[in-house]
């Protein structure tokens, strides 16, 4: 799936929206290592998302206070 940024849009929010889990924003720049030092997105960049049956989240690699 394709998601077309709006102004503002972080990692964080953007893994909230598609998943309801935040933590899930290793999977989101994994997929899109283009963006990967963007921290606040302008509108109109297209992120690609995971289908979640295929994001499957390794925990191991997290830090502790991110588990």
């Amino acid at each position: 799936m394709i998601y077309k940024t709006v102004q503002g849009d972080t990692w964080d929010y953007i893994a909230k929206k598609h998943y309801n889990n935040d933590r899930m924003i290793k999977i989101l720049m994994d997929e899109n290592p283009e963006y990967m030092n963007t921290v606040i997105f302008s509108s109109g960049t297209e992120i690609s998302i995971p289908k979640e049956e295929q994001a499957v989240l390794d925990t191991s690699k997290l830090p502790p206070w991110r588990k």
